[in-house]
């Protein structure tokens, strides 16, 4: 059974999922190591969502209570978030809700600028994780390939994944109200990962020129270099950050990279360097911005108490981000839906399968006696023999397409049943039973 954890914009504060996104050691590798009936888990953690996909082995009722407590358990031991500040935060998706979740999370449906691009790659690193921390299953595996095949429908097939735009874009949409020429502007860009080269692109989309680059992990220079930028060195950073009309960050960094701290030390620096270079430092008319794309925060608060600057983050972004293009969304959305109509339908014939092939052993077991019995009698030419197989085949294949149809309808429960009351057949494992969706529980 499949069960999905979910806390994302729509149910948490961007505190909270701030606190999730940091967490001391991977969480799928502890939700699979609470009980044997664990089989798998991968984890979405995005600057908007955390989320648990899971994979259990169990029947649906006690499947729920235990996948969530693995989930609560292992966010609370890997992050330092106890379960009781979680309440109301998260929603529980189970059986064939979860297919249609995923397929609409990595489509971009369900961000917070609706058709944003970078969710597909961040489910796809979420399986990626997983695999190498030992912590997926056969199912998962079959999950998140399928979603990543819907979001490439989704995109090709639907106007939203040319229309949807990355929280950067929209960072920088925000900023263009107060923004004249955007050729004249000093940007910094603290980060070098791949927000940091999707906001180069959208920079200079927007006409920017002047763009400069610091990481805090040392990689400035290789990734200007790369997109023919300026590199800002550690000790100069807090220079160019005074000097800068716009800074961008996208860091996974775990602390403050920017602050009213930083702002005192350049200007400090410029300070003092203003009688060596003949005069008075460049003087920024107008308010200078900074945006942090970053989730931990990249920028400390008190950054808005600095005079001239001010701050835009994702909450806010989040805020102004618009409405849904409905008539793409329905197109994409009934794509998401008929995608995960087929995974489940794959996955109900799967789990019928034991079913059916219990049935052919049970009537193969009465045919080989019945033909042992006929060739002790004399069946010369084996005609008898080649007779009853044929009508066994016959009488077979009415139950087993009505086996798969039954499992597509979500009725495997009803086969498995009147196998046992017909002819005695108990099929090991109740997971051929249909998966219920589950309640809301968060």
């Amino acid at each position: 059974m499949l069960l999905c954890v979910s806390a994302s914009h729509k149910t948490a504060s961007f505190e909270l999922l701030e606190r999730l996104s940091v967490p001391r050691t991977p969480v799928a590798p502890l939700i699979t190591e609470h009980g044997e009936c664990v089989q798998g888990a991968v984890v979405v953690a995005t600057c908007n969502r955390f989320e648990a996909y899971i994979d259990m082995d169990e029947p649906v009722t006690a499947g729920v209570a235990l996948g969530v407590e693995a989930t609560l358990a292992a966010i609370e031991a890997a992050t330092g978030v106890p379960a009781r500040e979680l309440e109301g935060s998260y929603t529980v998706l189970g059986g064939s809700e979860v297919a249609e979740h995923l397929f609409a999370v990595a489509s971009g449906l369900e961000s917070v600028v609706i058709g944003e691009g970078e969710i597909a790659g961040q489910v796809r690193r979420a399986l990626t994780e997983s695999r190498q921390q030992g912590s997926t299953s056969a199912e998962l595996e079959r999950l998140f390939q399928r979603a990543s095949e819907a979001q490439r429908g989704v995109k090709n097939s639907t106007a939203i994944g040319r229309a949807g735009r990355s929280l950067v874009r929209l960072g920088l949409e925000l900023a263009s109200s107060r923004i004249a020429d955007w050729s004249t502007q000093r940007v910094l860009l603290v980060g070098t990962g791949a927000y940091a080269a999707a906001t180069v692109a959208a920079l200079r989309d927007q006409g920017a020129e002047d763009i400069s680059v610091h990481s805090p992990s040392g990689r400035a220079a290789k990734f200007a270099a790369k997109h023919g930028l300026r590199a800002v060195s550690a000790e100069t950073f807090p220079t160019a950050v005074v000097h800068a009309d716009l800074v961008i960050t996208c860091t996974t960094s775990e602390n403050h990279v920017v602050s009213a701290a930083t702002y005192a030390a350049g200007r400090t620096a410029v300070e003092a360097a203003a009688p060596a270079a003949g005069g008075c430092p460049v003087d920024h008319s107008g308010r200078r911005l900074v945006i942090d794309l970053g989730l931990p925060r990249n920028v400390d608060p008190d950054v808005a108490t600095v005079p001239g600057v001010d701050l835009l983050d994702l909450e806010t972004i989040r805020l102004h981000a618009p409405l849904e293009e409905l008539q793409a969304t329905d197109a994409a959305r009934d794509l998401v839906r008929d995608a995960a109509r087929r995974f489940v339908t794959v996955g109900e014939r799967k789990n019928i399968t034991p079913a059916v092939v219990a049935l052919r052993a049970h009537v193969f077991g009465v045919l080989d006696a019945e033909v042992a019995r006929v060739r002790a009698r004399g069946d010369e030419g084996g005609q008898t023999e080649q007779a009853l197989r044929h009508l066994v085949g016959v009488l077979l294949h009415t139950p087993t397409t009505r086996a798969h149809e039954l499992a597509e309808t979500g009725r495997a429960d009803e086969y498995v049943d009147a196998l046992s009351a017909l002819f005695g057949i108990e099929v090991a494992d109740s997971a051929t039973s249909a998966e219920r969706p589950v309640a809301d529980a968060g």
